[in-house]
């Protein structure tokens, strides 16, 4: 059955170069399409704006949407898409890109010599137990020695700053079972000054010199707190291993 992989308009946005290399990837090594976004005709035109210049020309060539049939299988890192299509099309079955990534026999994992490090599960997607698992073998894979945190897997309640400040009326919309029904008190308005001390208050409880999360807005948080942090991708993609 047909499979897709959508590249995430904001993960692109931040991370235009990593994502390029994922989506090379993904066409080169399973023959997935790749399309945009989770969401027909969403901002198409702010988010091309918004990509460096060098890449809109390629970005504007990738489809922004396509539907497919019941059965087939989308494939996201963006923990916005995974929510909206789990709520908005339970037909289509869901994929983390690390689970995909599990797939490949042949993929080359760069080497931590048994560094230890964080992790840092994501409010977005706390009961999604098969990406959890995928990332932490991946990690172990990494030859990484993982440090859990009190509040992991579906007891996380961290997205970085997002859950601080309005979210956009999309995701509302669009899955309100995640982002209305399971966000009581969140997605209020704060201060930049309040943002950067619910960040700090909450990084004095990671040990480990680095913390690797695997959603862009945690990142954001760890960094904004003042931790070493990264996204999970950009570990598995760096110019040496692609």
């Amino acid at each position: 059955m047909k499979k897709f992989y959508i590249a995430s308009c904001v993960f692109t946005e931040e991370y235009p170069q990593l994502s390029i290399k994922i989506q090379n990837y993904i066409s080169k090594r399973f023959n997935i399409q790749i399309i945009r976004c989770c969401v027909a005709n969403y901002k198409v035109e702010e988010f091309e704006n918004r990509m460096p210049e060098w890449y809109r020309k390629q970005w504007k060539n990738i489809k922004h949407y396509e539907k497919y049939p019941a059965g087939s299988t989308m494939i996201s890192l963006c923990h916005n898409c995974s929510a909206i299509f789990e709520e908005r099309h339970p037909e289509i079955n869901l994929m983390s890109l690390w689970e995909l990534i599990l797939t490949d026999d042949k993929f080359v994992y760069p080497n931590l010599n048994g560094e230890k490090i964080t992790i840092q599960d994501c409010w977005r997607s706390k009961e999604n137990f098969a990406e959890q698992e995928a990332v932490r073998k991946i990690l172990q894979r990494m030859n990484i020695e993982i440090v859990e945190l009190a509040e992991n897997h579906d007891k996380t309640k961290f997205c970085g700053y997002s859950l601080y400040q309005p979210q956009p009326p999309r995701n509302a919309k669009l899955a309100p079972k995640r982002f209305v029904e399971g966000a009581k008190g969140l997605f209020q308005e704060h201060s930049q000054e309040e943002k950067f001390q619910l960040m700090k208050n909450y990084c004095e409880q990671i040990t480990t010199d680095k913390i690797i999360a695997y959603c862009h807005y945690c990142v954001r948080g760890l960094k904004l707190g003042g931790k070493n942090a990264f996204h999970l991708a950009e570990l598995l993609f760096n110019d040496e291993q692609r």
